[in-house]
């Protein structure tokens, strides 16, 4: 297994958005989690010292803690069956056996007051030498969350992982092979330090992530074929992740685009004016209807002038009576702001009836130095004639209830937007 190969692998899984790294180890309610879950594990032991535990796991302060690990992302799903109550085979045995829970809270207490790997590998043994039924390396999802920095989560996938990438053999159930596998995955976390973490969830979440079939563990050096096949496949998975990523990306830009013309069509309607929507947006989910709810069905042809363009500006507000066009707004969400000023242009130059009216781009509060940019551009020496305005979403996003509510005209607009 050569050095270089797993930290080509490391890199391309920290980079893919559906990585544990990504959903989970870069979560930023992750560290949050610790906190509570470590005070759920000392409530654990107050109650089992203080014999009030009981002996049903159901309803437990134990089923609380193991639930919150559970519901740490993809990687700790499951976490709470080796906890589960399995009346057939009496096991975990902690809950009907008085000692076993005894000796069960004290590794936990144990594990809580130290800060070394020989103290906790000490309590581990010694719980390990009772041989307590179907109470195995589960535990460890729990001391992880005491001392990530020294313990690793455990779970079917991340062996697997480990052995797939080391090669090596180690076995569910077994506390001894849970801490050689530990050990392997320090060694390797020291290795590639520079990529990874000083807390040991990050090299789990590479293991989770190769024992679970989303990536392949690197084959020999020597076989050149293996090695081909395995950079294909390194390729496929972050193809797909980029096109994922993409996907995404455009929905969550046509969900924002599609918002910010929903509020100016509102803020149009309820200042009293007709509301056209582009042509190519009229039929977008927006609340409980479509976009183009409750506005013109055909633009003018005095306004459009002709122009197909005209037609697929985002919002145009018109007259009560439909001679002029009270206001017009191009929203900008992420997509080049060239084309939009383009098309103010063709309304404001191509119809006399729009000469004189209002023109808005509507873009992200950091997206004003890119509008000024393109507006320098030669070819739209004709822009400052016409005055178009800078309209940024938070001030739109504040005030446009007040607006809607007491204003009248254009004027409120004008104030809260920015000369160009």
């Amino acid at each position: 297994m050569q050095h270089d190969t797993v930290a080509r692998l490391i890199q391309q899984w920290k980079s893919d958005p559906h990585s544990t790294y990504n959903s989970w180890f870069l979560w930023e309610e992750r560290l949050k989690n610790f906190r509570s879950i470590r005070r759920g594990i000392a409530q654990v032991v107050r109650e089992i010292e203080a014999g009030s535990f009981g002996n049903a796991y159901r309803g437990s302060s134990l089923e609380t803690v193991v639930g919150s690990i559970a519901e740490q992302r993809q990687i700790f799903k499951g976490a709470d069956h080796a906890f589960l109550w399995k009346p057939k085979l009496r096991i975990p045995d902690i809950y009907e056996n008085a000692a076993n829970q005894r000796a069960f809270g004290h590794l936990l207490h144990s594990c809580d007051c130290c800060d070394t790997t020989e103290a906790i590998d000490g309590a581990i043994r010694r719980i390990d030498v009772l041989g307590i039924k179907g109470l195995g390396p589960a535990v460890a999802n729990l001391l992880y969350f005491i001392h990530p920095t020294l313990m690793a989560p455990f779970n079917t996938a991340i062996v697997k992982g480990f052995n797939a990438l080391t090669g090596s053999s180690v076995k569910l159930g077994r506390w001894d092979h849970y801490l050689s596998m530990r050990e392997g995955l320090v060694r390797l976390n020291e290795r590639h330090r520079a990529q990874l973490s000083n807390d040991l969830g990050a090299i789990a979440g590479l293991m989770f992530d190769i024992g679970s079939g989303r990536y392949v563990a690197p084959p020999p050096a020597h076989d050149d074929a293996a090695m081909q096949a395995w950079a294909a496949d390194l390729q496929r998975v972050r193809d797909e992740a980029a096109a994922e990523r993409r996907l995404r990306q455009e929905c969550e830009n046509d969900a924002t685009h599609t918002e910010i013309q929903g509020w100016l069509r509102d803020l149009g309607l309820a200042l009293g004016h007709h509301v056209w929507i582009a042509s190519n947006d009229r039929s977008r989910t927006y609340g409980a209807g479509r976009l183009a709810d409750g506005c013109l069905p055909a633009l003018p042809d005095a306004i459009a002038g002709g122009l197909d363009s005209v037609r697929l500006i985002d919002v145009l507000w018109v007259s009560r009576d439909g001679d002029r066009v009270a206001a017009a707004f191009e929203v900008e969400h992420s997509t080049s702001i060239y084309s939009g000023i383009v098309r103010m242009l063709d309304l404001a130059l191509g119809t006399e009836i729009a000469s004189r009216s209002p023109l808005f781009l509507v873009a992200p509060d950091n997206r004003q130095l890119e509008v000024q940019q393109q507006l320098r551009r030669p070819a739209f020496s004709r822009v400052a004639e016409l005055g178009i305005r800078y309209l940024p979403y938070s001030e739109l996003r504040q005030h446009r209830e007040a607006i809607a509510r007491f204003g009248s005209g254009i004027k409120p607009l004008m104030e809260i937007s920015k000369s160009l």
